[in-house]
């Protein structure tokens, strides 16, 4: 293979797919610029400049307007979304970054990137150039030859495919690579609206290759077919002709190939930091500045093919790159140590006369309930911290920490922290019980911008323009890592110190940001008084049975391998039924089950879920093998997981709960993460009963909202029609049911009931017609007829949803019933697709959001009320609209009267009847 390796970039393609890879969550920064489809294009570039170490290289976009292919036939491409506004923005970033790498950009008039491409591939193989066409656009495998390869990037961590015609040949199923034209022209191409043969798709039109070999072949034979299909191709001749020409790769753009135009040279450092300190790239930036040296001998090869780039961090490699220009090193600041014990009475004594004070921990890991403390870090003053160390010897870390109980007792000083809830847990198991009001800055940042990050260093470098030593650079990393317990002392205060200074910084400026979006009140009455609670729970735990755990999992194992042999069996032979290549070639190859639908982007037969549970039902093996899946999946990621988490100090496991995650308010949780323990199925279910009631004399008591949200919905539309159901006391489904199939209440079936059930909760949240159909079954229209007779019925809903979508696209924004706020950045998107998921947060994120907060204002006062009465019984897990209680069971009724009636009261002024379901057992599954 030649050592001349040219890639050649699809640069509008490589952005699309960037952008679209994070859709679900952006990567947005401080100035609110969506940096998603620079972050990856820049990332899929720097891959390929370090890993394949390609000699030549230049990106190829396409041009503003029409092209060639507009005169041959108008409606090209002309169903295609509008372009997304941050792609219009990422663009002029995108270019910039390639000038900064000084790397060629090329756009011709009239010709897409992929002609420009082609044109230069060919060029460059007869020069003796080995071509690499990096995209994800299957059109380009027409151009692959024995010298030119189709390079697809990597995607969610599948690794790369580099397809030369071997490849091609056998995932097109076809004879020769010119083909690949002949199976678009055929088939067609809905996103380029390439219009092909109807009813022609992927296999009919491989077929017919094999036997005519072109396009023009099969319509030189076309006495040789039969019925429709001969109608048809008849009847679609030349618009399959023209469907060839237009998939088609222009090889005649003009342009000519020049080597020494794309030869890769040094890279702009200047210009480059100043693009990725505006974009804010942190980690991005280092990677490629780090590993690129400042000597001119090793640029000057750095990326020729037998060039070796240097890591981070070794001779000559340059200082770190920092976003911002404050640090540690250039801002004035006092960080002292404290470490006599009369050093800390007089630290104790002026803390005690502050109005508010920051505090941090120091601790040997980030598991607050297995972490030994190794330091109190303080600051009331900017620039100015003290930092106070403790021995590892228990009694001795004591005397310390007593010292310090005034102030984290006291009931009026305002405690600020950056998660503030892992210093509480952290003092809890030194007998302490952090109290006053809390000022948490991840949660007030998270109030005001709830889709970005909340990290320190994030809000450092947003809010203070200041780079945060990072705590690789204290404790190392890998193997080598150390401990907070090892580090010298000296290197440990400028850390701590930094820690407690920073965060007294940024309060006041968050402070200003809740204050300008309202949200003051939800933080001081919702969020910061559920710290406490939250912390409480998590240091409670729950008891956790490892026996019938262990016991479960050989049950598994044997459900497993009974599936695996009946799989085994009707496949014909064994296979990896883990691999979803291999289950779809064994499903839609050699069994032959249809397949409707499209592809994966790497060419490969879906397996999904959704896919296999259409064919579960008329197939059996499909059946065997999501069964196969299930019992794997919780059998790994629960059952054999949950008893590595009991903690060994307390015999319990421990969730974390995070406050600061879900954009609509609600709760989560990791270690594990109770809101994914299974309850639909009796495999799932039977998980719960491994969460056990403290001891004999104790009973679990579970209390669950009912219908929650459908009652929110009803409350915040004030749809009249809902109303009276739910106040009515009706079954709600049932209710909805007899006015949209028009029957009397009395005489709804099962099957209608269950249709009205999936429509009440997927119409809400924004299921359309498509949608609907595939849960029910049905078709299309029948599901387009249920969708406007439900709102026929409940025109109120529809009323609520049109306006909500209508005040989120004036004000850019929507809120819950408590005022928390959710920025929908997109909500008035030219591009549908994006701009109809926006919609559809602004009607789901008031009624979840709302039923978040309302079950947080329930949380509080439970635990208020358990601690003002006194009682032994504790509340232990969270999970959606559910609340666990250790009861101490003497208390049983008297909770149980107690929680009901903080629940049902969480929010007094609704008209709608709030219901809590609550029942208990020795196990969670028995209380469920």
């Amino acid at each position: 293979m030649s050592d001349k390796k040219l890639f050649l970039l699809d640069g509008h393609a490589l952005v699309y797919r960037a952008h679209f890879a994070f859709i679900n969550r952006p990567l947005i920064n401080s100035k609110g610029i969506n940096t998603s489809a620079i972050t990856g294009f820049t990332r899929t570039l720097w891959d390929i400049m370090r890993k394949q170490k390609p000699s030549h290289l230049a990106v190829a976009f396409d041009p503003k307007g029409d092209t060639f292919r507009h005169r041959d036939f108008p409606a090209y491409k002309a169903n295609r979304e509008a372009q997304p506004e941050d792609i219009q923005v990422a663009l002029p970033y995108v270019k910039q970054i390639l000038e900064g790498f000084n790397i060629p950009t090329i756009v011709v008039d009239d010709y897409e990137a992929d002609d420009v491409i082609g044109t230069l591939s060919k060029q460059a193989e007869r020069e003796g150039f080995t071509v690499y066409m990096v995209t994800p656009d299957k059109d380009y495998a027409q151009l692959v030859s024995d010298n030119i390869y189709m390079y697809k990037p990597s995607r969610q961590g599948n690794g790369i495919d580099i397809l030369g015609v071997p490849e091609i040949l056998e995932k097109w199923d076809i004879a020769n690579v010119s083909q690949v034209i002949d199976v678009l022209g055929l088939q067609g191409d809905s996103v380029d609206n390439i219009p092909g043969i109807p009813g022609i798709g992927a296999k009919t039109a491989v077929k017919l290759l094999k036997l005519y070999g072109s396009v023009e072949g099969l319509l030189a034979n076309t006495d040789k077919l039969k019925g429709k299909q001969k109608e048809k191709v008849i009847e679609y001749a030349e618009q399959g002709l023209l469907s060839k020409k237009l998939a088609t790769i222009s090889l005649d753009v003009p342009i000519q190939f020049n080597a020494q135009t794309y030869k890769i040279e040094n890279f702009d450092r200047d210009k480059l930091s100043k693009i990725f300190k505006e974009l804010e790239f942190r980690t991005l930036a280092q990677q490629i500045f780090g590993e690129h040296t400042d000597t001119q001998s090793t640029q000057g090869d750095l990326f020729s093919s037998n060039a070796t780039v240097p890591s981070a961090g070794k001779a000559n490699a340059p200082a770190k790159y920092n976003v911002v220009s404050k640090n540690i090193n250039n801002v004035a600041h006092e960080y002292l140590l404290v470490d006599t014990l009369a050093g800390m009475q007089t630290l104790a004594d002026s803390l005690l006369q502050q109005e508010l004070v920051s505090f941090d921990t120091e601790t040997t890991s980030i598991d607050a309930h297995q972490a030994e403390l190794v330091g109190l870090a303080w600051s009331y003053k900017s620039n100015e911290a003290y930092y106070v160390p403790v021995p590892s010897d228990h009694e001795q870390m004591l005397e310390i920490v007593e010292i310090f109980r005034p102030i984290l007792e006291h009931n009026t000083i305002i405690k600020v922290g950056q998660n503030i809830k892992y210093d509480m847990n952290i003092m809890k198991w030194c007998g302490v019980d952090i109290r006053g009001p809390l000022y948490d800055t991840m949660i007030s940042h998270y109030l005001s911008e709830p889709d970005l990050r909340h990290k320190l260093d994030y809000l450092a470098e947003a809010y203070l323009s200041y780079k945060m030593v990072p705590i690789t650079d204290i404790i190392g990393k890998g193997k080598k890592q150390l401990t907070m317990r090892d580090v010298e002392v000296d290197k440990v205060v400028e850390y701590a110190g930094e820690d407690a200074d920073v965060t007294l910084q940024i309060k006041d400026q968050l402070d200003e940001l809740l204050t300008e979006n309202k949200l003051s009140d939800l933080y001081w009455d919702l969020e910061a008084p559920l710290i406490p609670v939250l912390s409480a729970m998590e240091y409670e735990g729950v008891r956790i049975n490892p026996d019938f755990l262990n016991n479960y999992s050989k049950e598994l194992g044997k459900l497993i391998k009974e599936q695996e042999d009946k799989i085994y069996e009707a496949a014909g032979s064994a296979f990896n039924i883990g691999s979803p290549k291999q289950v779809g070639q064994i499903l839609f190859d050699r069994l032959e089950i249809p397949y409707k639908g499209k592809k994966t982007s790497t060419g490969q037969y879906s397996t999904s879920v959704d896919k296999l549970q259409e064919l579960a039902k008329d197939h059996p093996i499909v059946a065997d093998i999501l069964n196969y899946r299930k019992y794997s999946k919780l059998k790994s990621t629960y059952v054999d997981a949950l008893p590595k988490l009991i903690n060994p100090r307390t015999g319990r496991v421990h969730s974390s709960y995070n406050q600061a995650r879900a954009a609509t308010g609600r709760l989560s949780s990791e270690n594990p993460n109770l809101q994914n323990i299974p309850i639909r199925d009796d495999a799932g279910r039977e998980i719960r009963k491994a969460f056990e009631a403290r001891d004999a004399d104790h009973i679990l008591l579970a209390a669950d909202y009912s219908q929650i949200e459908l009652r929110l919905i009803a409350e915040i539309s004030k749809d009249e029609a809902m109303l009276a159901a739910f106040i009515e006391g009706n079954d709600f489904h049932r209710a909805t049911a007899a006015k949209v199939y028009d029957v009397p209440y009395e005489e709804v079936t099962p099957m209608q009931r269950r249709n009205a059930k999936t429509v009440n909760f997927s119409i809400t949240y924004g299921a359309g017609a498509t949608n609907l159909s595939q849960q029910l079954d049905i078709s299309r229209q029948e599901a387009k007829e249920l969708i406007e007779q439900y709102f026929v019925q409940f025109a109120g809903l529809k009323q609520y949803m049109d306006d909500t979508v209508e005040y989120a696209r004036k004000n850019g924004y929507v809120s819950t019933l408590l005022g928390r706020r959710r920025n929908l950045r997109d909500i008035n998107s030219r591009n549908g697709m994006i701009r109809s998921n926006a919609e559809r947060m602004a009607i789901n994120t008031p009624i979840q959001g709302t039923a978040a907060d309302m079950i947080k204002v329930a949380m509080i006062n439970v635990h208020k009320a358990l601690r003002e009465q006194k009682l032994k019984s504790k509340m232990i897990l969270q999970v959606h609209d559910e609340l666990v209680f250790d009861v101490y069971r003497p208390e049983l009724e008297q909770v149980k009267a107690l929680v009901n009636d903080l629940m049902k009261n969480a929010m007094p002024e609704l008209k709608v009847p709030i219901i809590v379901e609550m029942d208990t057992g020795d196990n969670w599954l028995e209380a469920h």
